[in-house]
C-alpha cells in the first residue's frame, strides 16, 4: 500500500508540475526537437546506424539459420530456406538516401 500511495503522489507532482509548464513550454521543447531532428548531421547518423544494424541482423540471421536448421521442425525449416534464398536473391531493397 505504501508503495501505491508513493507512486500516486509522484504522478499527482508530475501533473502539477507539468500543468504549471503550460503549453509554451511544450512548443518551446517541441521546436528544439525538431530543430534537431532536422540536422543533416544527425540525420546521417542515423541513417548510418540503420544500416549497421541491418547489416548486422542479417549476419546473425544467417549464422543462426545455419545452426538451427536441422534441429527446427520440417515446415519451420523450409520458411527458413526459403527466407535464406529471398535474401541471396534480392539486394537491399531500403534504398539509399541522397543526403
Amino acid at each position: 500500500m505504501r508503495y501505491r500511495l508513493t507512486f500516486m503522489a509522484g504522478l499527482a507532482t508530475g501533473y502539477v508540475l507539468g500543468a504549471r509548464a503550460g503549453r509554451e513550454r511544450y512548443e518551446q521543447l517541441r521546436k528544439a526537437v525538431q530543430r534537431v531532428t532536422r540536422n543533416p548531421a544527425v540525420r546521417n547518423s542515423a541513417e548510418s546506424v540503420a544500416l549497421t544494424g541491418r547489416d548486422a541482423a542479417s549476419k546473425a540471421f544467417g549464422k543462426v539459420s545455419a545452426k538451427v536448421e536441422g534441429h527446427l521442425p520440417a515446415a519451420v525449416g523450409n520458411r527458413v530456406r526459403s527466407l535464406r534464398e529471398q535474401r541471396a536473391s534480392t539486394e537491399d531493397e531500403w534504398g539509399t538516401s541522397n543526403t
